[in-house]
């Protein structure tokens, strides 16, 4: 168990490393951008790249956002619950999160596996294979749902989110 989340957290660090690295490359390509457009000049592929790296960042953060506690909770119903027995609502809404977004994950593995196949490229100058962005997308769909299920597992056994076993 220890080496599920020990894990999980570990690919979590990776991801947002990952994530912050798009950030600058997102701030690098808009300033290039801008200075070859005072040029008359353009890479022609911003907005294609940019969106993909903000659906590829958005993705791989997920699952180190849930593990710090980052993600949007409706308080107004968990505050209701007594302290001792709100595990047992965040283990359900876990483990549910963690079978839909299998779910989400297994569809949208169709599409990448679909694409690659057909040999699928957007349609636009740089005639990206789809399946890249795509499949960056999966990988943090995996890493939020290998999170949901580390998390349903430590509050299963130990009332706590990644927790070690501490009481």
């Amino acid at each position: 168990m220890n080496l599920l989340i020990r894990t999980s957290q570990w690919i979590n660090k990776i991801s947002l490393g990952i994530a912050a690295f798009l950030i600058i490359y997102i701030l690098c390509h808009i300033l290039l951008e801008i200075v070859l457009r005072l040029f008359g000049m353009s890479t022609y592929v911003l907005d294609e790249f940019v969106g993909y790296a903000v659906a590829t960042m958005t993705f791989l953060a997920l699952g180190y956002s849930l593990e710090q506690g980052s993600l949007i909770r409706v308080n107004a119903i968990i505050d209701r619950i007594p302290e001792r027995k709100r595990w047992l609502l965040d283990f359900v809404t876990s483990a549910i999160a963690a079978v839909f977004f299998s779910w989400v994950g297994f569809i949208w593995w169709t599409t990448v596996s679909r694409n690659f196949i057909r040999g699928t490229t957007s349609q636009s100058l740089a005639a990206t294979p789809l399946w890249i962005p795509q499949g960056l997308v999966l990988i943090g769909i995996f890493v939020l749902c290998l999170t949901l299920i580390a998390r349903s597992i430590s509050l299963f056994m130990y009332h706590k989110p990644n927790s070690y076993g501490e009481r």
